[in-house]
């Protein structure tokens, strides 16, 4: 039995399945809020006792519906967070404003969790770093 013109016919039919099936369908970029944030981590350097422990945090809304964000958590108690409330409409910018507590003395790292409901980063972290230094009040060590 000659299996070359039953291979040649199996052959010729796949071709002509794929040839006359759809194309695939391609799927469009997702859609919605778009979080971008200038920057993710702000250095206060070294900051006095007692000095201002405030920064903030600017982002845009560079999706095509509003941007919601539903919370913002601290790692600590020294660190709170504020943001606006209010959703941001596509190509707007809102602010994540924080405060550290500055009468703790040291070296600190500290963060906070963002949630909301952006495509690209429904949870994001910001990060603060720096030193406070000792509180010119206290006896210092020799």
């Amino acid at each position: 039995m000659n299996t070359v013109p039953l291979f040649s016919a199996a052959i010729i039919g796949t071709l002509m399945m794929t040839l006359t099936r759809p194309p695939a369908r391609i799927e469009a970029p997702a859609r919605g809020p778009l979080i971008v944030f200038d920057t993710t981590l702000h250095d206060f350097g070294t900051i006095p006792f007692g000095g201002d422990g405030r920064c903030s945090f600017r982002f845009t809304n560079a999706g095509d519906a509003p941007l919601i964000i539903e919370s913002v958590r601290s790692s600590c108690g020294c660190l709170v967070p504020a943001w606006d409330q209010e959703p941001v409409p596509p190509g707007s910018s809102g602010t994540v404003r924080l405060q550290y507590d500055t009468r703790r003395m040291g070296a600190f790292t500290k963060s906070v969790t963002l949630t909301c409901n952006a495509m690209n980063s429904p949870v994001l972290v910001l990060r603060i770093k720096g030193m406070v230094s000792p509180d010119p009040k206290l006896p210092q060590e020799r």
